[in-house]
């Protein structure tokens, strides 16, 4: 009989959880949200073998288990419950985790100031890391501490800063707790959150040219860790990385962009077809959220109007995971879309030769003339992407960004 085993949370739309045990082994696994209320009945007939538990539960499940290993007794948390011998086992998989996180990331820990967004169930695992590691001296920054977001400024020569709280996570993307060019003295940056992938948090450290690193690598070391508890068995280091890369490939989007008639819709199209991917076109959206067609909004309302809204259709869509996104050809000319792109996909510039791209119903394209539009976008066209692809054609094209970003999705 196939094992069963799960994930237990509040609110868990966001998790990667059941895609990265998919590759750890054949069995079962499904996510869980409860109230909590109905954590302990839950933890005491769960009907399964084992589950992995996030926030806000990793200290609320601890005096439901009858057995707690020394890593959770240490931290103060459990992350992973294992059902064994008539008893239930409390144990914390993400001390491994996070330590696999910060060696990946070459940020290195020993003898520097570290701060610790937030004060709950995951900010003890890290601590416990951080100390262990060596750092000069650890210091949690809550709402409710001594050490909170009004007097930030006396840890503005932290050297080392982690986010362990949900602030940024998905769907509420876009929001960081700390401005990080008030950091002067900061070499390296940790975001527990995995979706977005860049959330404002690390795409404000990477602006910086900080080191930094988000949290899928230690969601895939913890479950690595978890399903070894699960399974009775050891599983292979080498898997971690593998599936790393597996999970990118998952979840971020493909988001195409390009000068107007470079063919990013019908593109899309056969690689939505090619990999079961839904297509989402922005310019389609845009006329449903202004109410008006986009000559109408140009025409009435002009250009800058018609960014806004697609700034804010852009704000929407990309939040979503594995999806393939068709901007404007405009998109590139607010800087601020970049970072919503940026932040969850892989950013594919078709380029096409000028003298084959279409004017015909493009305001922008009849009014200025397809080389001026040209010469301002291209250079940002080519700044934005991280993949460039020549069309040659429509299938042409959509296989070449497929077999070169998703080789091992559908066909």
């Amino acid at each position: 009989m196939m094992k069963k085993f799960g994930l237990l949370g509040r609110k868990l739309g966001h998790s990667f959880s059941p895609q990265i045990h998919r590759h750890l082994g054949d069995y079962e696994y499904l996510l869980y949200e409860k109230e909590p209320e109905d954590v302990e009945a839950f933890v005491k007939n769960s009907g399964l073998d084992g589950f992995n538990v996030t926030i806000p539960y990793k200290q609320t499940v601890m005096p439901f288990c009858d057995d707690l290993s020394e890593t959770a007794q240490k931290i103060g948390s459990v992350n992973t419950v294992v059902y064994r011998n008539g008893k239930i086992e409390g144990h914390n998989t993400d001390y491994y985790g996070f330590t696999y996180m910060l060696k990946s990331a070459g940020i290195d820990p020993k003898g520097k100031k570290s701060i610790i967004l937030g004060a709950g169930g995951a900010s003890k695992t890290v601590s416990a890391v951080l100390r262990d590691m060596g750092a000069a001296s650890v210091t949690f920054i809550d709402l409710n501490l001594e050490n909170n977001y009004t007097n930030i400024d006396r840890h503005y020569d932290a050297e080392i800063i982690i986010n362990a709280t949900p602030v940024g996570m998905y769907p509420h993307n876009g929001s960081a707790l700390v401005e990080l060019a008030n950091f002067p003295r900061c070499r390296g940056v940790a975001d527990l959150i995995y979706n977005p992938s860049r959330t404002k948090f690390i795409l404000d450290a990477e602006a910086l040219g900080l080191k930094h690193v988000n949290g899928l690598s230690m969601l895939v070391t913890q479950a690595k860790r978890a399903a070894e508890l699960f399974l009775d068995c050891r599983l292979c280091d080498s898997l971690i990385p593998e599936i790393i890369r597996k999970i990118e490939r998952e979840t971020k989007n493909i988001a195409l962009i390009g000068m107007p008639g470079c063919g990013k819709s019908s593109i899309g199209k056969v690689l939505s077809n090619l990999t079961g991917r839904e297509l989402i076109e922005t310019d389609l959206l845009i006329p449903e959220k202004a109410g008006k067609s986009i000559e109408a909004i140009f025409a009435e309302d002009g250009e800058d109007a018609f960014r806004a809204v697609e700034t804010a259709v852009l704000a929407e869509v990309s939040k979503l995971s594995g999806k393939i996104i068709s901007t404007g050809g405009g998109v590139v000319t607010r800087q601020e879309n970049y970072a919503l792109l940026h932040q969850n996909s892989t950013i594919v510039f078709l380029s096409r030769d000028l003298s084959l791209l279409p004017i015909s119903g493009r305001p922008l394209s009849c009014q200025n003339g397809v080389e001026a539009l040209a010469e301002k976008r291209l250079p940002l066209y080519n700044a934005w992407c991280d993949y460039a692809v020549e069309c040659t054609g429509v299938k042409k094209t959509a296989y070449t960004i497929k077999n070169h970003l998703l080789p091992e999705d559908k066909e």
